[in-house]
Parts: C-alpha cells; structure tokens; sequence
C-alpha cells in the first residue's frame, strides 16, 4: 500500500495537537511563574532517566524507561518545589537553569560509555515525532487529559501561586506542596511529551503559544484559545514543509514557531504605535540590517572556503598521504564518523562495499554501508538493510534502519523495532517481496 502525506503526518499531526493542548496552559503558568526553563530542566531530568535505565540495558521506549524516567522527574520536581524561598535571595531560575546544565552533563557522561551514544542524545533533543504510533498518542492523550482535570479541580490554587504567589502566602496556603503538586503533574506530562517530541519541540509547545497569547491579552480563557490556535496552525503548516523538504520534523517545528512568534510580535509593535509610518520605517531598517548580515555571512564563508580549498590543494600537492597496503586493510570501524562518511561517498565499488559491511562489528556503520550501496544497488542495500531489522539488538538503530526502508519505499511494512524478528515476521515477509520486486 503506497502512503501518501496523510498516512505519514496525520499521527505527528494528531500527537502536536494534544501536545499544543496541554503545553500551551501549562506555559501560561510556567511564564508568570518566570521559571521559564523548568521546562528544559524537567525535560532534561526525564531524559537523563532514559538514559541511566539504557546504561542498565532498559531500552528506551519500553516501560522500565517510562518509569526511569518518570522517578527521575519526580525527584527534579521536588527540588523545585523545595527551592521555592518565599523571600529568596537566590533566583529559582538560578536552579533551574543549574539543574538542567547539571542533568545534561550527567547524561553526555553516562551515555560516553554506551554504544551509539550521540544517536541516542541526538533523539532525546530533536525526538522522533514522524514516526509516533496510535497507540502511543491514545495513551498520551489519557495521561494528559488526567492532568487536565486534575488542574481544573485545583485551578484555583495554581493560578493564585502562579499569579500571586505573596497572596498565597498570606492566606496561609502550603505553598511548597502545591509547587510540588505543580510540578509533578508537570513531570507526568513532560515525561510522555520527550519521548515523542524530544527536549527542544517541547520547549517551545510550552514558550511560544504563552508568549503569542499573553503578548496579545491578559485574558486567561483568550490566552488558551489564541495558544491552540496558533499551535494548530503551526503544527499542519510546519509538518507539510517538513515533509515536502524532507527536512526533520521537529526542528521544522520548532523553526517555524520562531518565525510566527516574530510575525506576531512585529504586527502587535506596529499595529500599537502612536506613529504607524515611523514603526513601519523601524521595522524596514531592521529587515534590511538582517538581509545585509546575512548576505556579509554568506561572503565571508564563501572567502574562507576559497582560501580553506587552495590550502587544501597545497597540502594534497607536497605531502605524501599513507594509505593502507590494501582495501582489505581497512578497519572502518577504527574511523570517526566523519573519516567513514568521506570514506563510503568515495567508494564506488559494491564488492568492496560488501565486504566492510560483513567485516563491521559495528551496527550503526552498518547501516552506513548498506545506506551506500542503497545508492549503487537500491535492492543489494536494501536486502542489507533488511538483515540488520533482522538481527540488531539495538532499537534505536533498527528505527533509523526502518525509516531509511519506509523512505525508500513509500511503504509503512508494520515493523516495530521495539519487538523481536518472530514478532515482526508479517513484516519481513511484506519487505521481503518489496525488496525482491526491486
């Protein structure tokens, strides 16, 4: 069955939808808190909890990582809510921002010694949305509209301490309980919303809409409203680039809600003086100030390459370069990623090709290798890519792999790369025939 751009973005569709839900309300607590970044922190603190479970071998996605990760949450929401000092010389912000530098840190140190280490911290920034199962936004949706109704029991205590914290006080409310109620019904949502959209998407699901919204009212049920709104907007238009540029779709997003938030803001800044002309002349210097920098980059990079490809050039003309005695003396699995990639773009030969992939220890080079012959041979690397579904171990190399195959195909095959071959056999079966049709 041929996929057409519905079948592929109406699931990343539909999770950005209940995404903007529940992140555009709580960034409207967030942003009169000024504890902008609890979100980054939070994120990062569920995120280094996937990423202690996956040193324990608890891959991520599976249940024992949803609750690493939700206990690591847990524990970053108690923090927070201890570092509430009514008359604080210390800026809560302050440890915020300390703890998310802190969670990320640990995470770069705990994830050195794992294997594909930078794909795995590469996903938990820019997460996987494209690729989000039904199952995964039910059980999201459920999670999310529980929070809701929980907040909505109690909005009235939130939005007094979000709003006026003094008052809160004064009335004699346990602040710090309910900060840490805040919190963790936050660290419930965070938690679904990282594995999915990744650190940086749901940073600005959270920012953007409240920032958008209070810019334009202080109305709290107008605020929410222009919020969805604009993350309806935002979703449909940034996923359909995304995918006709076949560009990352989170970071697309992400992209595209900066540009909005800078439209909207220039619009309320002209639209709100007292001289339309003159703002209108502001705004038409800073473009043109912009075309100019841009373009001074773009003459400047184009300089230093020039000079960059003569050195280059010099270097390549008076120096011996060592190469191994023989093809078969390459070990590629001893190059960085960036010697493997230079490597496979200048090789042209499959059998060579072949003989790398059958050599390799290492999965992820792989499924490099295949990718190349892909290019040279499109059913030689596809057949490659099938066994590497076949007998990885690793998840998150086997979705890189089925990606790489749905691309190829235009198909969805049904595989899941959390379960096992015997699990998957329909699967294999269905890309088995797709392959052998090549």
């Amino acid at each position: 069955m041929e996929l057409n751009v519905l079948d592929i973005m109406a699931p990343a569709f539909f999770e950005c939808l209940i995404l903007v839900g529940i992140h555009s309300y709580l960034g409207l607590h967030v942003i009169r808190r000024k504890v902008i970044f609890v979100d980054l922190a939070l994120a990062q603190i569920a995120a280094l909890g996937t990423t202690v479970g996956f040193l324990f071998g608890v891959l991520p996605g599976t249940t024992g990582a949803y609750w690493f990760s939700l206990l690591f949450t847990f524990l970053g929401a108690a923090v927070f809510s201890i570092s509430r000092i009514r008359h604080e010389k210390i800026p809560q912000e302050a440890v915020i921002g300390l703890a998310y530098a802190i969670a990320a840190s640990v995470a770069i140190l705990v994830i050195d010694k794992a294997p594909h280490g930078a794909e795995h911290i590469k996903e938990i920034l820019t997460g996987s949305i494209l690729w989000v199962k039904w199952d995964t936004i039910r059980n999201a949706a459920i999670v999310y509209s529980f929070v809701g109704i929980f907040h909505y029991i109690y909005r009235k205590q939130f939005i007094l301490i979000s709003e006026n914290p003094e008052e809160a006080y004064k009335k004699g409310m346990n602040v710090r309980f309910w900060d840490f109620l805040f919190y963790v019904s936050f660290g419930v949502v965070i938690t679904h919303s990282v594995g999915t959209a990744g650190v940086l998407l749901v940073f600005v699901f959270l920012v953007v809409p409240a920032i958008t919204s209070m810019l334009i009212t202080d109305v709290l049920w107008k605020q929410l409203i222009i919020g969805w709104a604009m993350g309806v907007i935002v979703s449909v238009f940034g996923l359909y680039l995304s995918y006709i540029g076949d560009l990352p779709s989170g970071p697309t997003v992400v992209a595209f809600y900066g540009l909005m938030l800078i439209i909207v803001a220039v619009y309320l800044y002209v639209h709100r003086a007292e001289m339309r002309k003159k703002a209108l002349m502001r705004v038409a210097l800073g473009l043109g100030t912009l075309i100019v920098v841009v373009f001074g980059f773009y003459l400047l990079g184009n300089f230093f390459s020039k000079i960059q490809n003569e050195h280059s050039h010099s270097e390549t003309d008076t120096e011996i370069v060592h190469q191994p005695e023989s093809k078969s003396d390459i070990n590629i699995d001893s190059m960085t990623e960036e010697e493997l990639d230079a490597y496979l773009n200048n090789e042209n030969d499959i059998n060579h090709l072949n003989m790398l992939f059958q050599k390799s220890t290492d999965e992820y080079n792989k499924f490099k290798i295949a990718s190349r012959i892909v290019e040279l041979n499109k059913k030689s690397g596809a057949e490659l890519l099938i066994s590497i579904l076949k007998e990885s171990e690793l998840p998150f190399v086997k979705e890189e792999v089925y990606t790489k195959i749905k691309e190829m195909s235009g198909r969805d095959f049904g595989y899941d790369a959390m379960n096992g071959s015997e699990a998957n056999r329909n699967a294999f079966k269905l890309m088995d025939n797709w392959k052998n049709s090549l």
